[in-house]
């Protein structure tokens, strides 16, 4: 029996980790009739190349991964497999594990659906669909019986699974994105995640954990993100593994892969902080949810209202310059107005994390959240990803109001492309952040693209209006400098200047030697030139930025 597991993620870059688990397991408990193949695509791709692809292999059971940012696709792919092979339809995954009954009435393709774990329940599945089992023995499965949906609650096994990091999964990693689970479960039950629904902690055999970040750190990946939702739950643990990747880093883990956790910043020990500040420069991204600095909003969703701590942290962790820290705010959660949200944001921003994931709130399947969205008068989308719409604290123009602000997080901040810019605007000329980013936000509007030249002529107009437009123009060369390595300098920043010439004769002949690719400019605000040599021994590990170098100018340089 052939058996296709198919995995759509929202990007090329991204691989999964899921259809792995679940092709281990028919390799661990299955008999050698049963054959299983992975089929990787992303939602970008056109269908009828996916559908191609899986039909290729001739499956009699085809099972789909199922999540928020591609169960639309799925849906639709999996019914044309259905048509094009016969095959039996398998559902699985986080975003059918809570409404299986409603899944298998809308979809008639679909023929059953498995909650919770699929290592063992997938595979015993495959062998009852092979005559080997019966179907009662068969984990978290719903299906149709006498016209009848049988629904069974999600699968929790409470033990460790089956390695999913077999050759064929190496081999088809390509050096995207890996991801490697030490842990399942969750010690929190924060009420707009499944995590803290998925059982008792499991913690994963230390021994193999190590031996497979080594070979993942070996492979062709240069981002390792860990999926434990609570990476440091146990503080020896997440110390054993920080001090083996610290130890590693250069040895037997290449010097350039970078391993990304996500931790629970209140909780967050001295001893792991004084491992994280040992920690080689670009090793390890932190991911650090605090999602409201409002009490009463983070009682609402059963968060830690020890927001000092996790501010403490955060600006330690930052301040170490060896790691890079990402932040995360949720919109639209109970309680939090537009006021309360701007007041979260700025509070966070003022901490400098590397990255302000500002999201919104989603109300998935199985989510407390959902089941209560009456409570806080929460209208949402009911197509994926059941994004809010508003809330009794926020209208339908408050959200559009903080969807500009996103927008302009990504370009300005996220993007690392502006930080000087950013650092000036507040800074020196006291723009509050959430109000700035706001403001850039509509500027662009709809736009969902424009070149970067467009972008950084845009926000040029527009703030040389409101600020010392000489300072602002240099602060803008400095980020364009140090943030793109083509060295080319957009046209809205340029200044006619016979001198340029000779301050860049000056740089190649007596600092450079002409050996190195670089880009130079004047800063008329300081009577100062500012360089920049692009090689990768002067970019910083942690911001991807090259470090800029400033001298004055005198009459001997012009």
């Amino acid at each position: 029996m052939k058996v296709t597991i198919c995995m759509l993620n929202s990007k090329y870059i991204h691989s999964g980790l899921a259809p792995w688990c679940l092709y281990s397991g028919i390799k661990s408990f299955c008999s050698d009739e049963i054959i299983p193949v992975v089929t990787e695509g992303t939602i970008n791709e056109k269908q009828e190349d996916i559908i191609n692809r899986i039909a290729a292999n001739n499956p009699d059971v085809a099972g789909f991964c199922c999540y928020i940012w591609n169960i639309d696709y799925v849906k639709s792919i999996a019914e044309k497999i259905k048509e094009k092979t016969g095959a039996v339809i398998v559902l699985g995954g986080p975003e059918v594990s809570y409404n299986q009954e409603d899944i298998l009435k809308e979809c008639a393709f679909a023929d059953y659906v498995l909650s919770g774990e699929g290592e063992t329940a997938f595979s015993a599945l495959c062998s009852y669909l092979n005559g080997e089992k019966s179907i009662e023995g068969v984990n978290g499965l719903s299906y149709r019986k006498d016209g009848k949906v049988i629904v069974s609650p999600p699968f929790l096994s409470g033990a460790e699974p089956v390695s999913p990091f077999c050759d064929e999964y190496y081999d088809n990693l390509n050096g995207r994105i890996a991801y490697i689970e030490t842990s399942r479960g969750c010690p929190f039950s924060c009420a707009f995640c499944l995590s803290g629904r998925c059982g008792k902690l499991v913690f994963f055999s230390m021994d193999k954990v190590k031996e497979n970040i080594l070979k993942l750190a070996g492979s062709s990946s240069k981002t390792i993100k860990f999926v434990d939702r609570t990476f440091n739950a146990r503080e020896d643990r997440a110390n054993e593994i920080i001090k083996f990747i610290t130890d590693n880093y250069g040895r037997k883990i290449p010097e350039g892969v970078c391993f990304h956790f996500e931790i629970a910043g209140d909780i967050l020990k001295e001893s792991t902080i004084n491992l994280l500040k040992k920690a080689p420069k670009g090793a390890v991204q932190l991911e650090i949810g605090l999602q409201s600095f409002n009490k009463k909003t983070l009682k609402a969703v059963n968060r830690t209202d020890r927001t000092d701590i996790i501010s403490e942290n955060i600006k330690r962790l930052v301040s170490f310059g060896n790691i890079h820290v990402h932040a995360d705010l949720i919109a639209g959660l109970p309680h939090e107005d537009l006021k309360s949200f701007k007041n979260s944001f700025n509070t966070l921003y003022s901490l400098k994390p590397h990255m302000l994931q500002l999201g919104f709130l989603k109300l998935i399947y199985g989510s407390l959240l959902r089941e209560k969205s009456g409570d806080f008068g929460c209208l949402y989308d009911k197509n994926p990803p059941y994004e809010v719409i508003k809330t009794d604290c926020l209208s339908e123009n408050d959200m559009k109001i903080i969807h500009y602000a996103e927008d302009a997080v990504e370009r300005l901040y996220n993007s690392g492309r502006f930080l000087y810019t950013l650092d000036y605007l507040t800074e020196d000329c006291g723009f509050k952040p959430f109000e700035l980013f706001e403001e850039a936000g509509r500027l662009t509007g709809e736009k969902s693209s424009i070149s970067l030249d467009d972008y950084t002529e845009l926000i040029y107009n527009h703030f040389a209006q409101k600020t010392d437009m000489t300072v602002l123009r240099d602060k803008m060369i400095c980020d364009r400098l140090s943030s793109n390595s083509s060295g080319v300098i957009p046209e809205c920043l340029q200044i006619s200047d016979k001198r340029l010439k000779r301050v860049k004769k000056y740089v190649n002949e007596n600092i450079l030697k002409g050996r190195e690719k670089s880009s130079c400019c004047i800063l008329y605000s300081e009577n100062k030139a500012v360089y920049c040599v692009y090689k990768d021994e002067y970019r910083d590990a942690v911001t991807g930025r090259y470090k800029l170098n400033y001298f004055d100018l005198n009459e001997e340089i012009l």
